[in-house]
């Protein structure tokens, strides 16, 4: 973008320095913010949780995607535990799925359904 110097002169006196100086800064204050994305968004691994899941009938996918702390491999030892036990009749019993404790289950007692 070329300015004449009299336009340039309107612009605020920092403004004008810094681009007279030829200053990223300048170059960055045109530009318009890229919207906000989550690392979890970006990498393409689940968002942060807060749906309220029904554990008797979500795939794994979708419990790792609402549960905090459960990823896809939690998530497919409970859908394992469900499928050789039966249905779930209250969460504490995700107690006896391997590599869920009661730190998990404390923090997700609140998205749990059945």
């Amino acid at each position: 973008m070329i300015l004449s110097f009299t336009s340039l002169k309107a612009l605020s006196p920092i403004l004008f320095s810094l681009m007279l100086l030829g200053s990223p800064v300048a170059v960055l204050a045109q530009q318009p913010a890229p919207p906000a994305t989550s690392v979890a968004q970006a990498s393409g691994t689940h968002v942060q949780p807060s749906a309220v899941v029904n554990i008797n009938t979500a795939s794994a996918e979708e419990l790792a995607a609402a549960l905090s702390g459960i990823g896809l491999s939690k998530a497919q030892a409970i859908v394992a535990w469900r499928d050789a036990n039966g249905a779930f009749t209250h969460p504490e019993q995700l107690l006896e799925v391997k590599g869920i404790g009661q730190a998990t289950l404390d923090k997700n007692l609140s998205r749990i359904s059945l």
